[in-house]
């Protein structure tokens, strides 16, 4: 999974890249169509955004999650994506199974009128 990152108002180190490198491992081995990541973090007003956008199976996904500290931030953030992922995987998984269809139950006063009672 390739991953794209930016930072507005934060110099983006190498440490910062093995970090997400580290963290979304986990992320491209459940959902392996997932091709590419694009994280954003930005520090405005002494608190870390960390902002992830992602396209997976058709739909646009994306998370964001602030902290104090950028490390925790990154976590509440992956987080969040991993469960809008694994609704989205949800959904589609949903979708291929048969709906149960529903009968017409038999009526009890038709049944009685079918009947010759004498």
């Amino acid at each position: 999974m390739k991953i794209n990152l930016s930072g507005h108002h934060v110099d983006v180190t190498d440490s910062i890249k093995e970090h997400l490198n580290e963290k979304f491992s986990k992320i491209a081995t459940h959902f392996p169509t997932l091709i590419s990541l694009d994280v954003t973090i930005s520090k405005e007003h002494g608190e870390y955004q960390v902002e992830l956008r992602t396209n997976y199976e058709g739909s646009r996904i994306s998370a964001s999650g602030t902290n104090d500290v950028m490390y925790p931030a990154i976590a509440i953030t992956k987080k969040k994506l991993e469960a809008a992922l694994k609704h989205r995987k949800g959904q589609l998984k949903a979708d291929k199974h048969e709906k149960p269809v529903s009968t017409t139950p038999e009526i009890a006063h038709e049944i009685i009128q079918e009947m010759k009672l004498v």
